[in-house]
């Protein structure tokens, strides 16, 4: 049975995603990242990765690791945002975090990111949420200091080797962790 978070003052609804809810999470994430219906918001990735950005398999995947969920936002039975959380020792890793491109802008991103800070923190005594963003993504990172995160001084290698994540169209793509205490 799903269970309903919470429904705020616009009506928008906050549940844990379940196994039927794949299909349209890797929908969502696909169109918010890549391809022409993700140039329609700004978190797009279609200039420097092509191809997929996930797919039904690693979304079952994190949905079947101990600690990791779904979130999801509804308005009106049409899924505007989903992102997931997994519990990692003390921390929440953040990852995958998709609001449909027609919608960026209007809020909807920062009332999941405050859904998700809470559930980690409440449910799962979380001190800290952690995200990692591709380095030349100027726009996202504002948005997440805006939101409270500050670098953590970590730089990763981007994945070039995993073609799960998309084929890059550049040779320069550098990971940041960035991190809020909640």
């Amino acid at each position: 049975m799903t269970k309903l978070l919470q429904k705020n003052k616009n009506e928008f609804c906050f549940r844990i995603a379940e196994l039927a809810d794949i299909a349209e999470i890797v929908s969502l994430v696909e169109s918010a990242y890549r391809g022409e219906s993700s140039r329609q918001g700004w978190t797009t990735e279609a200039a420097f990765i092509e191809g997929q950005r996930t797919d039904e398999q690693e979304v079952s995947e994190l949905m079947d690791k101990p600690n990791s969920i779904f979130m999801l936002c509804f308005d009106s039975g049409d899924l505007l945002a989903s992102v997931q959380i997994e519990k990692q020792q003390d921390n929440a890793y953040l990852g995958m975090f998709a609001v449909n491109p027609e919608k960026q802008g209007g809020g909807i991103g920062s009332m999941l990111l405050d859904q998700v800070e809470s559930y980690a923190k409440n449910e799962w005594g979380c001190e800290a949420m952690q995200i990692t963003v591709i380095t030349i993504r100027d726009e996202l990172i504002s948005w997440y200091l805006r939101n409270g995160y500050k670098s953590a001084g970590v730089i990763k290698s981007f994945p070039y080797e995993e073609p799960r994540f998309g084929q890059p169209k550049r040779d320069d793509l550098m990971l940041e962790v960035y991190e809020k205490l909640i």
